[in-house]
């Protein structure tokens, strides 16, 4: 072993680098032996190792340091993400070893996702492998571009200089085809030592940086305070003791600063307002805030948000705004991924439903070859795709701000697929406006003509979505207004909001959740209801102006008349009736009817 002295960083710097490779590659051979060389390991464990394996009978190995779970000695791979700490004398460092194992890939992605270079180790007895150009292209969707490429073992060839040169030509010419130009190819034996710390005699012909040197060489990631600001939104608070008024909107912000008298817009709503305080919990106010940082704020405009908006400041670049992006996908998930089934998207501190709408291109990692023709991205596959979210999210293209670029994907509460954003699309198609296509083709009508039934009813038919913050004060009126047309000899029906709601809160009697695919069944039983020739009511707390297009799109060629109680939380659109919050009910569906007789739903209305 090496006796090279390590001293102290000469700053507090910190870099991550993850080290991956095929199955039995030596990675955690390599992370063991950086760690004994460079003085690093707690004092005594690296005797203590070795004391356990003369114990058992087993040959000592550096890998030893690390698989210190059972499961992972027992079967000699590396089950999860190890992290380790070592330092050079120019910086502090955390190695990731991510596991080689195939079925290990989601733990891999994991272990490299917040990494700023990789080591990649390839046997240089065994040479690549499916999972050595599997994790080449891994790290390539994870934008990252400092590859070191350690051929290892090289002591089982004899330190043959010219099985060296043949790795180092075939996996150049695969990175060459990602885009990628490793920044070195070391030749080293992770278990002599060769080329890790000291260069090896047995590698004469080599004159390249051995490994710490090359790990020294790697450069930083720019900061997070370079890039413009985003706050993904985790939840708003309201406090009410003391008359303390406050709305407090908290996250951790992944990019840029702030200060207090920004102006600031919440995407995807686009509402505006400015910054008043930022504030800590148990911690005064303070003037500013930075990426890492966990602060809340108070604006100066008290605006309705929801959780899994991106707060961003508005002299800064805007993310992009969409239903639709193309993708870069891994999908690890034992069921494959189709079309028209939900999934859930997680995408900063947004959690919203997603579909895989198109399948553009499905490479097959270890051979970078297409699959012609695949309508479905299977387990292991990595796809060029089109996903398509429930409802409008923010996000940036990951090439320009990695942060906000990554997704995951959930299928049955586990995590099934990662990937990156590599565009947004702005055109119009949608998978609900192709069902729209498809349903209103395939409608019969009724041999009733609207007309008929008009005349018969003595209204026309009319959607009628009453909506505001506070759930009780819309199902009241709702009902109200049932009443009042159904004591007028109006054919009406109210459909309470408990009856679509996915929960409510027993003791508040609130809405806990109204989502997607009640906002759909809805929908689509007002396109039958109107049909009818029925005036259909629901009341709809907290929804947005995605839920109401969406609502107007399923209910066509029928129309929908919003009505608003309280403040008016749409920004770009606009309620056919606004009514101030607190309004007696009956004067409140009074004013609705007035409604309805001046676009000629009811004929004969009179006071």
């Amino acid at each position: 072993m090496s006796t090279n002295t390590i001293h102290p960083p000469t700053d507090n710097s910190q870099m991550s680098i993850v080290i991956v490779g095929h199955v039995d590659h030596g990675k955690s051979t390599i992370i063991g032996r950086l760690l004994a060389e460079t003085g690093s390991l707690p004092q005594g464990k690296l005797e203590q190792v070795r004391e356990m394996c003369r114990r058992n009978a087993r040959p000592f190995e550096y890998a030893f340091l690390l698989d210190a779970l059972k499961d992972e000695q027992a079967q000699g791979i590396t089950i999860d993400t190890a992290r380790c700490f070592f330092k050079t004398e120019k910086r502090r460092y955390i190695l990731i070893d991510a596991p080689g194992h195939i079925e290990f890939l989601k733990n891999m992605i994991t272990g490299a996702a917040r990494a700023e270079a990789v080591l990649l180790t390839i046997d240089a007895h065994e040479g690549i492998q499916e999972n050595t150009k599997r994790h080449g292209y891994m790290v390539s969707m994870l934008g990252i571009r400092q590859i070191c490429v350690l051929v290892n073992k090289m002591d089982l060839v004899g330190y043959d200089q010219a099985v060296f040169e043949r790795i180092k030509a075939e996996y150049t010419a695969f990175l060459k085809n990602l885009q990628i130009e490793p920044v070195a190819f070391i030749p080293i034996s992770g278990m002599a030592g060769t080329n890790m710390v000291a260069r090896g005699e047995a590698t004469p012909w080599y004159h390249g940086p051995t490994v710490l040197e090359q790990i020294d060489a790697f450069t930083p990631k720019a900061a997070p305070l370079n890039f413009p600001f985003r706050l993904p939104v985790q939840d708003i608070y309201k406090f009410t003791e003391q008359n303390d008024d406050r709305r407090i909107v908290a996250g951790t912000i992944e990019t840029g600063r702030i200060n207090a008298g920004d102006a600031v817009t919440f995407y995807p709503s686009r509402k505006r307002s400015r910054i008043k305080s930022v504030e800590y919990f148990n911690g005064p106010e303070n003037p500013d805030a930075a990426a890492g940082e966990a602060p809340g704020f108070t604006l100066h405009t008290q605006i309705y948000i929801k959780p899994g908006e991106l707060m961003v400041r508005d002299d800064e670049k805007p993310p992009h705004v969409g239903t639709r992006f193309r993708t870069n996908l891994f999908w690890m998930g034992h069921a494959p991924m189709i079309k028209g089934r939900n999934y859930k998207l997680k995408l900063g501190a947004a959690r919203v439903p997603v579909k895989l709408a198109e399948v553009l291109t499905v490479l097959d990692a270890s051979e970078l070859s297409t699959v012609q023709n695949k309508q479905q991205i299977d387990r292991h596959d990595v796809a060029e795709c089109v996903l398509e979210t429930a409802k409008p999210v923010a996000f940036d293209v990951a090439g320009e701000i990695e942060r906000t670029g990554r997704l995951v994907i959930v299928d049955n509460y586990e995590i099934a697929g990662a990937g990156i954003i590599l565009a947004p699309i702005t055109d119009e198609e949608t998978t609900l406006k192709a069902h729209i296509r498809q349903r209103e083709a395939m409608w019969r009508p009724s041999a009733i003509s609207r007309e008929l039934r008009t005349s018969a009813y003595r209204h026309g038919a009319k959607f009628i979505v009453v909506t505001g913050e506070s759930a009780e004060a819309g199902e009241r009126v709702a009902a109200a207004l049932e009443k009042d047309l159904f004591a007028g000899d109006f054919k009406a029906y109210y459909l309470g909001v408990s009856n679509v709601a996915r929960g409510l809160d027993a003791d508040l009697g609130a809405v806990t959740e109204i989502d997607d695919e009640q906002i759909r069944r809805i929908g689509e039983l007002a396109r039958i209801m109107t049909d009818a020739g029925l005036i259909f009511i629901t009341s709809l707390p907290g929804i947005d102006e995605h839920d109401l297009r969406t609502l107007e799109l399923l209910n066509q060629p029928h129309e929908i008349l919003v009505v608003n109680i309280g403040e008016n939380r749409f920004t770009d659109y606009t309620p056919h009736l606004s009514l101030p919050a607190g309004l007696r009910d009956e004067v409140a569906a009074e004013r609705v009817m007035h409604l309805l007789a001046d676009k000629d739903v009811i004929i004969e209305y009179y006071l």
